[in-house]
């Protein structure tokens, strides 16, 4: 029963570290102020008339 708890202990803690990592690396790749001009082109892209 320890190993159990252990190990849940474990998962519970890293997993949160690795998701709050992901979260963070995803919202600062998205925000990238070099990245604007490509988000702008494609919110564009249902406004146009092809």
């Amino acid at each position: 029963m320890s190993t159990y708890l252990a190990l849940a202990h474990f998962a519970q803690t890293w997993g949160l570290v690795y998701f709050v990592t992901v979260f963070v690396s995803v919202l600062t790749y998205v925000l990238w102020p070099s990245r604007k001009s490509m988000y702008d082109a494609a919110a564009r892209v249902p406004l146009r008339e092809d």
